[in-house]
C-alpha cells in the first residue's frame, strides 16, 4: 500500500486474517473529493516473500459516477488514475467503477459528507532540543452528539539558499574574472507531500470536538527550518466505517512487518466486484468538501539545529590565470573569490571555487519562481 497512516484515537483490537489466496487481489486507494483533483491507486497484493514493491494495475479503467448520471473519466499514468472533478451535489450518491483483467468493481454509492473548516493550526516545540510539533483543532462540529472522524494530510514548502553566493566568473577567452553577481539565483523553493495519513476520531473529547491534535512533525535538523517554512494541512470528514478501515489497515500491516506486505482480504471494505466473487481490499470515501489551512515558520523561533559553519570551497593559495582556467575546464568549478595582490611586493593571487551544486539551488532540486503564496 501506498503511504503511511499514523492514527489517532481509540484502536480497538483486530486481528490479521490471512488465507492462502491473498494474494493478487486488486487494491484500491484513494477518496471522491470535491472540487480537486482526485487521485486513485490501483495495485496488487502478492505473496508475503516477495519484493516491497507494490504490483501497480495498468491499463484499468477508472471513473467516478453519479446517481445524476455524471461521470468522470480518469486518466492513467503507472497505475495513478487521476482526473479533476467539479462541484459534487449534496443529494447525489457517488461511486467509483473499475474495469480491469476482465472484472468489474464499484464501491457503495454514498452522499458526499460535508467537512468543518479548521479552526486553527498551532506549532509547538517543546524542548530546545525536540521535534516542531504540528497540532490541528478543527471548528465545532455540525452535529455533537455522536463522534465526528476526520482524515488528515499536508504539504510542505521551504525556502532554500546556496551554501555560496559568487559575483564573479571565471571568462576562458579573456582569462580574466568578470563581475555578474546574477549568474546563480538567490533563493529558491523546494515542495514535498506528506508521507503519513492521519486519522483521527473526537470519541475521547469533550463536547466531541477534536483540540491540538498532532498531524505531523519537523525535524528541528532539517533544512526545511533553515530560512522559512509554510505547512498546509488538509482535513477531510470521513465515516466511521472509513476511520476503522484504515485502523484496522495500520494494526494489520504492523503486525505483518510492514505496510507494503500482502493485507489479509478480512479488512472491511465498500468496494466489491460485480462480476464474480473475488474480494477487495479499499474504502473509498466521499466528501462535499475538504478544508485547508496555511501557516508559516521562522526558524528564529524555534531551536533549530544548523550544522556550523564550514568553508568547503577549494581555496587556490597561489595561482595563476591557468591554474583558473583548469578549475573550469577540468574540475568544472565555479570562481567564488579573487584576490590578486600580485602587483604588490612578494603579492599572489588567491582564489576559491565552488561546485554548481553549492551555488545554484536548482541544482539540489529547488525551483525559483516564488510561490503566489509566499508572503514576505
Amino acid at each position: 500500500m501506498a503511504g503511511v497512516c499514523t492514527l489517532s484515537g481509540c484502536i480497538e483490537e483486530y486481528e490479521a486474517d490471512l488465507p492462502s489466496d491473498d494474494t493478487n487481489l486488486l487494491v484500491v486507494e484513494g477518496a471522491i473529493c470535491s472540487s480537486q483533483w482526485n487521485t486513485f491507486i490501483l495495485s496488487r497484493t502478492q505473496p508475503i516473500n516477495a519484493s516491497n514493491t507494490p504490483r501497480m494495475v495498468s491499463g484499468a479503467s477508472v471513473s467516478v459516477r453519479g446517481s445524476d448520471g455524471s461521470e468522470y473519466v480518469l486518466q492513467e499514468a503507472d497505475g495513478y488514475y487521476t482526473c479533476w472533478i467539479d462541484a459534487l451535489q449534496p443529494d447525489v450518491d457517488y461511486c467509483v467503477h473499475i474495469e480491469t483483467d476482465g472484472e468489474v468493481y464499484e464501491s457503495d454509492p454514498q452522499k458526499p459528507m460535508r467537512t468543518e473548516s479548521i479552526a486553527e493550526v498551532n506549532v509547538v516545540q517543546e524542548t530546545p532540543e525536540s521535534a516542531i510539533d504540528v497540532l490541528v483543532t478543527p471548528d465545532a462540529p455540525f452535529t455533537t452528539d455522536k463522534p465526528t472522524y476526520y482524515s488528515w494530510t499536508f504539504d510542505e514548502t521551504w525556502e532554500v539558499r546556496p551554501d555560496y553566493i559568487t559575483y564573479y566568473y571565471f571568462d576562458t577567452k579573456k582569462m580574466a574574472p568578470v563581475y555578474d553577481p546574477n549568474q546563480f539565483p538567490r533563493r529558491g523553493w523546494k515542495d514535498a507531500k506528506g508521507t503519513t495519513i492521519l486519522v483521527g476520531s473526537s470519541l475521547n473529547y469533550e463536547a466531541h470536538r477534536i483540540r491540538k491534535l498532532k498531524v505531523y512533525d519537523i525535524d528541528r535538523s532539517s533544512e526545511r527550518m533553515y530560512y522559512r517554512y509554510s505547512g498546509q494541512v488538509h482535513q477531510r470528514a470521513i465515516s466511521k466505517a472509513e476511520y476503522e478501515y484504515e485502523l484496522a489497515r495500520r494494526q494489520a500491516s504492523s503486525e505483518m512487518g510492514g505496510l507494503f506486505t500482502p493485507l489479509p482480504s478480512a479488512l472491511p471494505t465498500n468496494i466489491h466486484c460485480l462480476s464474480s466473487d473475488k474480494r477487495v481490499i479499499g474504502y473509498v470515501g466521499c466528501s462535499l468538501n475538504t478544508s485547508t489551512y496555511r501557516f508559516f515558520l521562522a526558524p528564529n523561533d524555534y531551536a533549530i539545529n544548523r550544522p556550523k559553519y564550514q568553508d568547503a570551497r577549494r581555496w587556490l593559495e597561489d595561482c595563476n590565470e591557468s591554474d583558473c582556467l583548469r578549475m573550469v575546464e577540468e574540475e568544472h568549478m565555479f570562481l567564488c573569490e579573487w584576490e590578486d595582490y600580485r602587483d604588490r611586493p612578494d603579492g599572489k593571487l588567491r582564489t576559491a571555487w565552488a561546485y554548481k551544486f553549492q551555488l545554484d539551488v536548482r541544482a539540489r532540486g529547488a525551483y525559483t519562481e516564488m510561490p503566489d503564496y509566499w508572503e514576505e
